[in-house]
């Protein structure tokens, strides 16, 4: 349990730590943001197929196969229609609040809120990793989510002090992400934990999420300010990375 604490912090902490370094580089171009972005993506694509829908495979038991692809479609499915109410990156930040000084504030608010609710599949995502039993996976899963939460961090700060929101509240904001990313942890750890059944399902449902994150949010973001070259082979990186690491930690 400790080490799951001293995850959900460090997940929910990465965004917090980019919001730091959003403030220290105001100026940080879309190129480079968006090819730290692209290898997180590769790392938790990663991260979901061996982190999550292998493993979910591996427990399913006789109908492992069908518990696997409806856990899948169900949180892609899942996140698609919160995407309905709340749309995310690249549908709100883009170049049309960052080309506008005076960006609507009730714009940016919502987009601090898109990236709060969509943190937590991806905090239960780390949390079900962990109720499998499976520490070093669980661990790589967590990983891939603190890297992607650093550059999403980033891409807080510029908006919200360009729309004329204090550098306090700003910070808070950003801090506020984070912490729905903790206590989604919490719920997918505990969920697992008391109901041991319905793991197969959750660690497809959490990896089915991730996947709809990857492409839905992250792959477009990384290829929409011209850098996509760079991005798709910084995504084939942070893949190899991950599936080094899951090899060697075995």
């Amino acid at each position: 349990m400790d080490l799951v604490i001293l995850t959900a912090v460090g997940v929910g902490g990465a965004t917090i730590f980019g919001s730091l370094i959003g403030f220290a580089f105001k100026k940080i171009t879309h190129k480079f943001s968006d090819v730290v972005l692209a290898f997180a993506a590769g790392v938790m694509l990663a991260a979901a197929v061996l982190g999550l829908i292998l493993p979910s495979l591996e427990y399913g038991g006789r109908f492992a196969l069908l518990i696997t692809v409806a856990g899948i479609f169900t949180g892609a499915v899942s996140l698609n229609l919160v995407d309905k109410l709340v749309p995310h990156l690249h549908k709100l930040v883009g170049n049309d609040i960052e080309s506008h000084p005076n960006a609507n504030l009730s714009r940016v608010l919502l987009f601090v809120t898109a990236i709060a609710i969509h943190n937590l599949p991806e905090g239960i995502a780390a949390g079900v990793g962990f109720g499998s039993g499976d520490t070093t996976g669980a661990l790589l899963i967590a990983g891939g989510i603190a890297l992607q939460n650093i550059p999403e961090g980033m891409v807080i700060i510029g908006p919200m002090l360009a729309a004329g929101v204090t550098p306090k509240k700003t910070f808070l904001c950003a801090a506020a992400t984070g912490l729905v990313e903790v206590i989604g942890t919490f719920i997918g750890f505990l969920a697992v934990s008391v109901a041991e059944a319905v793991l197969p399902f959750a660690l497809a449902f959490a990896g089915g999420t991730m996947l709809y994150v990857i492409s839905d949010e992250m792959i477009p973001e990384t290829h929409a300010h011209g850098a996509e070259r760079g991005a798709t082979y910084a995504l084939l990186a942070g893949f190899c990375v991950m599936l080094v690491s899951d090899v060697l930690l075995g």
